[in-house]
This record gives C-alpha cells, structure tokens and sequence, in this order.
C-alpha cells in the first residue's frame, strides 16, 4: 500500500532530499509511542538495526515516574538498556510531519536479544502464536473515539482544563454538517493515515458534541494495534499542528458520553477461510466462534483490567450512554459489552464493548485472544444469548465497577497467568495499583467544591 517503504524506497527518498528524519519507536505500557528521532542518513547506516533505550520505559506511569514494586527493574538494579529492533515491515512514510518516515521496534534484552516477556507487542505476539499453532490466524479492528477542543494543548496547559470547549455545540452523531467545521483536522487525518499506509475506511460525527471516531479496515491482530497507536499519535500530532487538542480519556466530563475504543475479533483458516462462519448454525456462527465467545465471557470480568486500565475507565460505564455494564453476549445490541456483528455472512465476528479510548491496543488485543483461545482449548460451551435491555438484567455478569476490583481479578486470573506467565500479570497488576494509590492520594476539585464550605 502506499506509505508503506523498504529500506531501498528510504534511501530513494533521502537522495531525493524528501525524507530526511526517522521516527524510531516503539509502544510502552500505556500504548504511547516512545523512542527517538534519527536523522535518515544514520539509521541507513547503522540505526535500522538496532538502537537502545533506557529499560524504565515498562516501569513508568504517564508522567514517566520510576515507580516502585516491579520486579523488571528498579534502582536497585540501575535501571539498565532494552535493544530496540526495528520491525522494517512497519517502516512508512508520515505525510503530516515534513521530511519524517516511522518504524515501530519490538523491544529486546540487551544480553540475549530475545523479547522482553512484558512487551505489550510482545505479549500479543504470542497470543497470535498460539492461535496460528492451532491453524488460525487472529483478525481484529479497533474503532477509537475522542473529542476535540477549540483549546490548543498550550491552552490547555497554561489556562488549566475546567473550560474546555468542544469544537462542536450539540450531539454529532453521523451529522455531516457539524462534522464539516470539523474537517480541517478530519480530512488531514484520514489523509495522513491513507498517505502512510493505513487502510482509513471513514472517521464520523460520535455521540457527544465534538466527539469524532476514526476506522480502519481490519488486519491481522498485530497490525490492527500498530495502525491504533499511530492512528493517536497522528490525531494528536495533526491537532497541535492545527491549533486544537484532542483527548482519548474514556470519560472527560462526567455528563458526557465516554470515548470507547470497541475491538471486533474473528479467527480464520491460516489459508484464507472464514473460521466463525458456519451458514447452517443459528447467526452463522460456527461451533468455534461460540467456544471462543465463551471463553470471552467466561474470563471477562479478570480481563478487564487490560481493557480499562485507569481508575477514570470505570467512569464510563453508566447506564443509557451506550457503555456496557454487563459482560453478556446478544445479537447487534449495543447494551450488551458483547456484540455479535455481521450474522450469517463471511464477516460474522464478535465485538468487544467495554475497552475505553484509554486503552493499550496490544494488551486488550492480546487478552481477549487469550481467553478466546483458552475456550477453544477448553471446547467451552456459549452461554444463552442476552435479549433485550441489558442494563436492566439484574442477574447478569457485571463488568467490574473499579479498577481496584480489576486489580484483584487480574492478579488472581489462572488464566492470564497461564497464557501470558506470572510476570506478566504481576507487571500489570503492578501498574494498576500504581494508578489507585496515585488516584486515593490526590485530593481533587470535586471534593474542594463539595467539602471546603459546606463540610
């Protein structure tokens, strides 16, 4: 696809004086892209075969604090370097940056070059491992919604956020005339994304004033998460470059609706079949499908905390506002946290719900894989469908409603730990308690507002 370089293609465009800047990076805990910035000529030379980072980079939070309790590093061991790889198959132009091209890297140990176990492209990769041993290849697309802001992130910065100013007035869900004052940044960010080899299949007015959502056309599960952090980076790049900011919280304003990040999933034949697609079966969905379905749902709620891994995640999910509150299955029903999409055709697959904009595509990918595949092992029978209004079923599986529980579940998950290897699920275990301690010790406006006078 266009965008999409080798090597040879890079060295044609720093001859030609087009490109002359390589963004290295590579995905961190938080599914930011971290790295460096090599001028063309060096990273011909040299840099496209390794570079190296501080190891810190998996042992931050997002102000990149050194936090305590993980075992991967520390102080006490002296925070030394990860091997940064490039992964050339992922070099491509940047079309809203001049003279920029961008190569995402796998993270490696410095002594034996094998991957670092904690590696959110790492731990994915694996899981996709496990699905092509069992002759399936994992598929996925994530929609990621945000809002936008007449405020630069300047602004923002030196004005504080408690006005912020949607760049639209009112809902713009699928109105084309609010989203035309917002093409501008739209129409450079579906073309920026074309331009560096990302199938963007269309961006659309969301459910809130000034809150957009962008699609790309579904890939492999690997690719589906790379083309997800650069299509962030991208929105916030192109909105600084315009004067605006965007934000991927999954709930900035408690009145309004909450930005999701939903992940559609389906497994097909390494040769090319779709493998949930069965047409004699009720909705088309194979025996497959329904254990993988099963294993979905069976293992939601230990999960979760790798769909929503902040303590605003759970802020979204409220009633009436399109956000699950139960991890049930039902058909084409967005009240349920999962939605099969797509029945009786070749593109029958089951849709995620409950992840957040905030989360990181490579985690959330990588843990619904696994307990889809730990119900395909385990030949896991699908629970009866959920009809209906599924915020009034009282008796259904509910979706954790804290991080803290999250916390719990992850931590005490058998099946994450099986897949993925106890210091994985200790890592981000680690981080989400991280994120509660910094949440329990802030004390925040709300409270000032609520307490200072009338308490």
């Amino acid at each position: 696809m266009a965008g999409l370089m080798t090597l040879a293609d890079l060295r044609a465009a720093f001859d030609a004086g087009e490109i002359d800047t390589v963004m290295v990076a590579a995905p961190d805990m938080q599914g930011r892209m971290v790295g460096k910035r090599f001028h063309a000529a060096h990273f011909l030379d040299s840099g496209y075969q390794e570079t190296h980072c501080c190891n810190y980079l998996f042992a931050t939070d997002m102000e990149m604090v050194t936090v305590a309790g993980y075992a991967s590093t520390s102080w006490a061991k002296g925070y030394g370097d990860y091997v940064m790889k490039p992964d050339l198959s992922t070099l491509r132009r940047v079309p809203w940056l001049p003279g920029t091209a961008l190569v995402l890297c796998d993270m490696l140990d410095h002594h034996t070059h094998q991957e670092i176990a904690i590696s959110p492209r790492a731990i994915l990769k694996r899981q996709v491992a496990r699905a092509q041993a069992l002759g399936y290849q994992p598929m996925a697309a994530t929609e990621l919604e945000f809002y936008i802001f007449e405020q630069s992130y300047d602004a923002l910065r030196d004005g504080g956020t408690d006005h912020l100013t949607p760049v639209s007035a009112y809902n713009e869900d699928y109105h084309l005339f609010q989203t035309t004052k917002e093409e501008p940044l739209m129409r450079a960010l579906r073309n920026g994304l074309y331009g560096a080899g990302i199938p963007v299949e269309n961006s659309k007015g969301e459910a809130e004033a000034g809150q957009e959502e962008i699609n790309i056309r579904y890939d492999a599960m690997v690719t589906t998460a790379d083309f997800h952090v650069i299509t962030k980076q991208a929105t916030k790049e192109i909105a600084h470059a315009l004067g605006k900011s965007v934000t991927f919280m999954a709930k900035y304003d408690h009145r309004r609706a909450g930005s999701s990040s939903h992940v559609h999933q389906s497994l097909w034949t390494l040769d090319g079949a779709p493998a949930f697609l069965d047409k004699d079966a009720e909705y088309g969905m194979s025996a497959l499908m329904r254990q993988y379905m099963a294993g979905q749902l069976a293992h939601a709620r230990e999960i979760t905390a790798l769909l929503a891994p902040y303590v605003n995640s759970y802020k979204r999910f409220c009633v009436g506002m399109f956000a699950p509150t139960k991890a049930v299955w039902s058909l084409d029903n967005r009240t349920a946290g999962f939605r099969v999409c797509g029945d009786g055709t070749k593109a029958v697959r089951v849709e995620c719900r409950i992840g957040g904009a905030d989360l990181n595509p490579y985690l959330a990918c990588a843990a619904l894989l696994a307990a889809g595949l730990a119900g395909i092992e385990g030949k896991m029978d699908l629970e009866p469908e959920m009809q209906g209004d599924s915020y009034r079923k009282a008796d259904a599986r509910e979706i954790p409603k804290t991080l803290r529980e999250s916390a719990d579940l992850l931590q005490g998950s058998a099946m994450l730990r099986a897949a993925f290897g106890d210091d994985v699920v200790d890592h981000y275990t680690r981080a989400a308690r991280w994120e509660i301690e910094e949440h329990d010790r802030v004390v925040t406006d709300f409270e000032r507002q609520r307490l200072l006078e009338r308490g």
